[in-house]
């Protein structure tokens, strides 16, 4: 099926114009006619200066209704070439048989041009960048807060991913206790580093309980950023992270796709599809020098942006 695909999709009039309205109901249902998604859409409008993630994945209406039958089956021949493609397959095979199938179906589809090269390139930010959003479908202030990182592999990105378990990883997080059960300025709090082939970011988001300020828990977050820049971690908290690097090594592990989707990624990504099975001595090793480094490094006021999402009527 999916060679057929690769080989010879059929795109005309009548089946892009069927799907051009699949797209457009998605994105009524997932961004237009959803609380929080504008927020979602306008953050990487309001971080990125260049970087191809400012633009929206889905795409306006206007998108939509621009794309033309040419425009499409240009876009298949570039990016569905088996030159740009990986293949992985993860089940009780014989390796003999399936590469056998593999070259049956796959090898005699011609290559194409290569996809042109993405630009990366990003500078660094300045000062900090905020917005308002008056949101009529939301019922809860919002708090988004995001710092811009390096690209994906980056040295530093083990230890913000030992940070954000430690500052934001659930409920015994430093956030969640702070902010949810101490000073009950939020309802949930979380954040995690985004790991992108192009630069990354790194989240913090917090619901706010009516009758609340969201700035309260962004002074909260301001605190706990300071206390993390200026004071070391405890070995508790880095035994905690790397537990939860461990879980999250196994639970990646539990089914076929899982274990399927991780080879493609990190071969796609990173041209290493065993990189998972480094992820735990990676942490590991992390220490509380770096994870401290990390911080002071990228979660500084003038790297981040701030959305507060509000519902639509709300008082200032």
């Amino acid at each position: 099926l999916e060679a057929d695909r690769m080989r010879s999709l059929a795109v005309d009039k009548e089946n892009l114009e069927n799907q051009r309205q699949t797209v457009k109901e998605e994105r009524r249902l997932g961004v237009d006619n959803q609380p929080y998604g504008r927020t979602g859409e306008r953050l990487p409008e309001l971080v990125y200066d260049a970087f191809p993630y400012k633009h929206s994945v889905i795409g306006s209406m206007a998108d939509l209704d621009a794309a033309t039958v040419e425009d499409v089956k240009g876009f298949f021949r570039t990016y569905y070439a088996p030159n740009n493609a990986v293949l992985a397959l993860v089940g009780d095979l014989n390796p003999g048989e399936t590469l056998a199938k593999v070259r049956k179906y796959f090898g005699s589809i011609p290559r194409q041009e290569p996809p042109k090269a993405v630009d990366f390139t990003e500078k660094p930010q300045t000062a900090e960048r905020r917005e308002r959003i008056d949101d009529k479908l939301a019922r809860l202030a919002r708090m988004d807060v995001v710092y811009k990182l390096p690209r994906g592999g980056s040295p530093d990105f083990d230890a913000l991913r030992v940070l954000s378990t430690i500052l934001a990883g659930g409920e015994s997080s430093r956030l969640y206790q702070r902010m949810v059960k101490e000073k009950e300025v939020a309802v949930s709090v979380g954040g995690s580093p985004d790991e992108r082939i192009g630069p990354g970011l790194f989240r913090f988001m917090a619901s706010i309980p009516a009758g609340k300020p969201p700035e309260d828990a962004l002074k909260l977050l301001d605190e706990e950023i300071a206390r993390m820049r200026a004071e070391p971690v405890t070995e508790k908290e880095l035994l905690r992270a790397r537990t939860a690097a461990r879980r999250s090594q196994v639970s990646g592990r539990t089914s076929a796709l899982g274990r399927a989707v991780s080879l493609a990624d990190d071969a796609v990504l990173y041209n290493d599809p065993g990189r998972l099975n480094t992820t735990e001595q990676r942490i590991a090793a992390v220490t509380v020098a770096q994870v401290r480094q990390a911080a002071e490094k990228y979660l500084r006021p003038e790297n981040r942006t701030v959305i507060i999402t509000v519902p639509a009527g709300a008082k200032p």
